[in-house]
């Protein structure tokens, strides 16, 4: 979350990785091959042999690979990159780094969501650092956020691109998202935003309505970013416009001047429009500030600066999440510091059944971006009452009828994790 330009000067820092199979895991062992001051020191994940391959791939030997945490000597280890992504076994591993007098870079977002304030309080009271790792949306945009506000912009939006863009073919009519193509050819007359910015992202929205924009874990990242920043969602299903990077500064605009924003210094995602050839936002991150000065911003405009058609706003952007690339940054801040902002309930991340359920009937997570079967997630902000985190379904089964439409509550459920709610509940205390 912190870049630090330390040298560690002394051994190498010794890493753990919990969910080293997956690409965040093995992003971060072909990086740690070009930095000299960190080495993996234990890699967990039930694939093994997957494990094994990946590391024979790499060029890498003679790490040692266990199956589940048992294995760990922890006193063999400076810091866990915890990546597994599933809410019961993050919390226990990042418990028992904690335990032992290890850092702790918290790559699940999902873990994040419901217990990551209560592990970064755990984490304080034993003296080490619990941080959101580099190279993913969440951690970035924090970083970013941090730099704008520390030279005194005044921000109005913040977010980031959905993971994948829309591309628009003019010649063929078609609009793709990665693998799935659509017939669109009315977006050869949307490419600009024209005099009404809102209409046009109403009828761009509408040419690409078949397609699934929204991921779970887009929410999930806003969700940990409101935890250490305190920036609400603009609106909690959020806006996800179709815009193009340099439309940024007016889509994010208040909502006064044409653009979306009712609260300013906000979140939210959006889905990022191109032509086939141009560069991709890549999944990054943007913060929309207030211009001030004029002359400055048709200076910064006039250098290809994304300034807004009014010049009273500004976007700021990284086209980038470099995964595993970037993480070797919170590696070396959480052995050398410096100290970060503890993050706190701001928000939660909900869920809304989209269809009625039955008594027994069990959700699970799934599928790449972790989704919830016939459950909508929503970034809510925070109240004391009695919502169940979207990541805490899993596993979980309704014990009563709900209707579609029902923000889900814990007295709806039974059999979720219990670590991770008491951790989730002590953190509203």
């Amino acid at each position: 979350m912190i870049q630090h330009e330390r040298i560690n000067r002394g051994d190498p820092i010794r890493v753990a990785l919990t969910g080293a199979c997956g690409g965040y895991g093995r992003t971060l062992l072909a990086q740690l091959k070009a930095v000299g001051d960190m080495t993996p020191a234990v890699l967990v994940d039930p694939d093994v042999d997957g494990v094994g391959g990946m590391l024979a791939e790499l060029g890498l030997c003679g790490i040692p690979v266990a199956a589940d945490g048992s294995a760990i000597d922890w006193s063999d280890v400076d810091v866990l990159v915890e990546a597994t992504g599933r809410v019961g076994a993050g919390v226990g591993y990042a418990r028992a780094a904690i335990d032992h007098g290890c850092h702790v870079v918290m790559v699940s977002k999902e873990v994040e969501t419901v217990a990551g304030v209560g592990l970064a309080r755990a984490a304080a009271e034993a003296g080490v650092r619990y941080l959101p790792g580099d190279g993913d949306q969440p951690a970035n945009l924090i970083r970013l956020l941090s730099w704008v506000e520390r030279v005194g912009l005044e921000v109005v939006a913040l977010g980031k691109s959905a993971e994948y863009d829309l591309v628009f073919d003019p010649a063929a009519g078609t609009v793709t998202q990665l693998d799935t193509t659509i017939d669109a050819p009315g977006m050869s007359d949307l490419l600009r935003l024209g005099e009404n910015p809102r209409e046009t992202l109403i009828r761009r929205a509408a040419l690409v309505d078949s397609l699934k924009r929204r991921a779970a874990a887009d929410y999930c990242e806003l969700t940990v970013v409101s935890q250490y920043t305190g920036a609400p969602a603009d609106h909690e299903e959020l806006h996800y416009p179709v815009a193009r990077p340099a439309e940024l500064a007016d889509v994010y605009a208040e909502r006064e001047h044409g653009g979306v924003i009712e609260h300013p210094r906000s979140l939210d995602v959006f889905s990022a429009l191109r032509l086939p050839g141009e560069a991709s936002f890549a999944g990054g991150v943007f913060a929309v500030v207030r211009t001030g000065d004029p002359e400055t911003w048709r200076m910064l405009a006039g250098k290809g600066h994304v300034v807004s058609r009014d010049g009273r706003y500004a976007c700021v952007f990284w086209p980038y999440h470099l995964m595993g690339v970037e993480t070797p940054l919170t590696i070396t801040a959480a052995v050398h510091g410096p100290g970060v902002p503890a993050p706190a309930r701001h928000s939660i991340l909900a869920g809304r059944t989209a269809r009625a359920f039955r008594a027994g009937d069990e959700f699970a997570v799934h599928g790449h971006h972790h989704e919830v079967d016939g459950v909508d997630p929503l970034v809510r902000q925070a109240k004391p009452d009695d919502t169940v985190p979207f990541y805490l379904l899993g596993g979980a089964r309704l014990v009563r009828d709900v209707p579609a439409g029902h923000v889900l509550e814990f007295g709806d459920v039974t059999g979720f994790d219990e670590t991770a709610t008491e951790l989730f509940r002590g953190a509203a205390r």
